[in-house]
């Protein structure tokens, strides 16, 4: 049937790519919480990458692996051909000018101390020679980039609202002009109608800079109309990544399913839900011993998905499950 596969990774080099990385946090009576597991991922230059999946189940923990904000329990991180985790001082300095993250929470992501040009002038403080005029003319240009005038250079972040304050931490994350966006919920704390006009924004942002973004979120409607390849993670691992249209219209896992038969549609649309979720989260603490999905899935097959993790299998051209609906011999 469906040939095993270690990932499903493009064609093309990858800018990012994790293999099997794990990230494992120690808790203070000695146990282990497995926040990520053996995740493999790649991102193309240019490529926006979804990552989805319920809250605590090891997304931003993912992000910040990419951005090395954190490192591996196991497993490498590379960034354009480079293995990050080893990279010295100097040479990680020069990774944060390539990659960048913009956080959930504009209001918190700001010093209310520091005036916006301040904020937006940071990272060229900490990474170029510009100060005085060039570096306040490279602001005003930055903020004319994100759809802000530059008079609001003078104001504080109390006197923005929340869609501008999310502007002005774009415009910080771009002033180094980077080449990765790690993007963790950055339109969820904003009104509808503002997440609208950011996810436009970023959206050309992207085409004009031919940036990569890793855009993670729990809408899904947010990562169809933005992601062309998207990624579901489940109890730290991936359990189904591909093409955004083909896992919408088509989920091979019964996870994936779930979610996507759970996005909102109007009154009459509705069609029958193929899946729904059993149960409670497994403890990242005490993990299943076979699949992590078994205690929840109507699927599961006594004395196989309860036993052995399920590798990812190929289920199509750039499409990978990991459930043992899909192994060779099922």
């Amino acid at each position: 049937m469906s040939a095993q596969v270690g990932a499903t990774r493009p064609a093309a080099a990858p800018l990012l790519e994790l293999r099997a990385v794990s990230r494992e946090f120690r808790l203070h009576d000695g146990r282990k919480l497995h926040a990520v597991s053996g995740v493999d991922l790649a991102i193309e230059p240019g490529q926006a990458l979804g990552l989805v999946g319920e809250s605590g189940c090891g997304k931003s923990t993912l992000g910040r692996l990419c951005a090395r904000a954190l490192d591996p329990t196991r497993g490498s991180v590379h960034f354009d051909g480079r293995d990050v985790t080893r990279l010295d001082a100097r040479e990680l300095r020069a990774l944060r000018r390539s990659v960048q993250f913009i956080f959930q929470d504009p209001h918190s992501a700001l010093n209310p101390r520091m005036s916006i040009l301040r904020s937006v002038s940071e990272p060229l403080i900490l990474h170029t020679d510009l100060r005085g005029a060039r570096l306040r003319a490279q602001a005003a240009e930055l903020m004319e980039m994100v759809g802000l005038p530059a008079q609001f250079l003078g104001r504080y972040p109390h006197e923005l609202s929340g869609g501008q304050k999310q502007r002005v931490c774009i415009a910080r994350a771009i002033a180094l002009r980077p080449r990765l966006l790690v993007l963790d919920e950055p339109t969820s704390a904003l009104d509808v109608s503002v997440q609208a006009q950011i996810l436009a924004f970023l959206k050309d942002l992207q085409s004009r800079f031919q940036l990569s973004y890793l855009f993670i979120s729990h809408n899904l409607a947010v990562i169809r109309a933005l992601c062309p390849r998207v990624a579901v993670m489940y109890l730290g691992r991936i359990v189904e990544q591909g093409p955004t249209e083909e896992v919408f219209v088509n989920p091979r896992h019964p996870y994936a399913e779930a979610l996507i038969d759970a996005i909102p549609v109007p009154e009459g649309r509705q069609p029958p839900r193929r899946i729904a979720l059993q149960g409670d989260i497994p403890s990242s603490i005490d993990l299943p011993r076979g699949c992590a999905f078994v205690s929840r899935c109507g699927k599961a097959s006594a004395g196989v998905c309860d036993v052995a993790q399920p590798a990812l299998y190929a289920s199509g051209p750039a499409h990978g499950v990991r459930c043992h609906l899909y192994a060779p011999s099922a």
